[in-house]
């Protein structure tokens, strides 16, 4: 690890090494308070309960929607008119210009025939799955040379960010996205695709895909006002969570999420302590039966709780490596090293690490923090359902645009993946 952080500077920390460390211990503080009210509740929680020594739920936490909504969706959903899909292009480039990103990289390059037409052309082939070949068939005018050079030329994956952190921006300041949110509120999620060529990132996924034919991850950030700001294209044989803090922290758009919600494969006890070191709130869907507590002292009883919890947090040992700790976090706040590589490394280093051991301790106690919070405050468990739920309304919008082909990318390069 030493390697990764030897350069980041805890005076270059922009949250700030003291008043993190204070917010930390009012958290520790809070424990207390929170899990006397957690077990005083227990009695007529009708989300979870004790038995046989574990947290057990009572119901689904789903959230429901009422018959009134489903009428407002369907009405809605009648009364929008249809439009083709690049008369839409043009009508958002008409109004925020985010087809002006879209350069060669040596601009002493020949410029390309009809270039807005072609772009546009390449940019449907490429997000509809129907490929260079199909596209220039109906589109007259336009060669599959033509749509091939565009695609080599322009669409690079620092141009598609740039591109899409225009159009983030513009729908942010747009008034209507404010009945949303504010921006503040984000998650994150994988939606899986077949692959029908060799690739490094792919890999068997039985579950959806059988037993013979490999997919890979699209892994998605997208914000309560239903902006996508970060995409990324992973293995699905890895851990989600590794990439959590990858769209965090790369985010290079208007959005300053604060709050991070994430599905029961989003989340560490690792990734909870970074993220609070870097000012995020991780906020994941918990299978609550198989969630351990931590206390943190041994001495307080904390009544039908106790029956629960299994450990103490060691809070010696974070004042030890405290320094360490906000080295690692900024570095990462620096973009010095990639947050998935740091996390994987934590994640497979020896148990003797004294660094991962306490990332994970104040990871602990954290997600203990955030347990009692969990099956105590119905409206907490609301608002992650939400925003869950956009996640998978953009799965869908996804699914539904990227039909060709069965849905399966067609080529295992990472770039044309991209």
């Amino acid at each position: 690890m030493g390697t990764l952080v030897k350069r980041a500077s805890v005076q270059n920390m922009p949250l700030g090494n003291r008043s993190r460390r204070q917010d930390i211990l009012q958290s520790f503080r809070i424990f207390y308070s929170l899990a006397q009210r957690a077990a005083r509740g227990l009695p007529t929680n009708d989300f979870a309960t004790i038995r046989h020594d574990r947290l057990h739920l009572k119901r689904r936490d789903a959230l429901e929607l009422p018959p009134r909504i489903l009428h407002l969706r369907r009405t809605i959903d009648g009364a929008l008119p249809r439009v083709r899909i690049e008369d839409l292009l043009m009508q958002v480039d008409a109004w925020c210009d985010f087809t002006r990103v879209f350069r060669r990289p040596d601009e002493r390059a020949a410029r390309i025939p009809n270039f807005y037409t072609t772009l546009l052309a390449a940019l449907i082939a490429h997000g509809t799955n129907l490929g260079i070949a199909t596209m220039a068939q109906s589109v007259e005018g336009i060669t599959a040379d033509m749509l091939q050079d565009m695609s080599q030329g322009c669409l690079r994956e620092d141009i598609l960010n740039a591109a899409n952190t225009i159009l983030v921006n513009y729908h942010h300041r747009l008034p209507l996205s404010a009945v949303w949110g504010a921006g503040t509120v984000s998650s994150s999620d994988g939606q899986r695709f077949g692959l029908q060529a060799s690739s490094l990132l792919g890999s068997l996924y039985p579950r959806y895909f059988g037993y013979y034919d490999q997919a890979l991850t699209v892994y998605t950030h997208i914000s309560d006002q239903h902006n996508v700001f970060h995409t990324q294209v992973i293995a699905c044989s890895v851990r989600e969570a590794i990439y959590v803090l990858d769209g965090l922290l790369n985010n290079d758009t208007i959005l300053r999420p604060q709050e991070h919600f994430v599905d029961q494969h989003g989340f560490t006890d690792q990734l909870f302590g970074l993220c609070h070191l870097l000012g995020f709130t991780l906020m994941p869907r918990l299978n609550v039966s198989k969630q351990t507590l931590y206390k943190l002292d041994r001495t307080k009883s904390y009544g039908a709780l106790d029956d629960v919890i299994n450990g103490t947090i060691d809070t010696v040992l974070i004042r030890e490596q405290w320094d360490q700790l906000v080295r690692v976090a900024a570095s990462l706040r620096n973009r010095t090293a990639s947050a998935h590589v740091v996390l994987r490394r934590l994640a497979s280093s020896a148990p003797s690490d004294r660094l991962a051991k306490t990332l994970t301790t104040l990871g602990r106690a954290l997600r203990s923090l955030y347990l009692l919070r969990y099956i105590h405050e119905e409206n907490l468990r609301a608002r992650m359902q939400l925003q869950v739920n956009r996640g998978e309304g953009r799965h869908q919008v996804a699914r539904r645009l990227f039909f060709a082909n069965q849905g399966a990318f067609q080529t295992g390069d990472y770039e044309e993946i991209t």
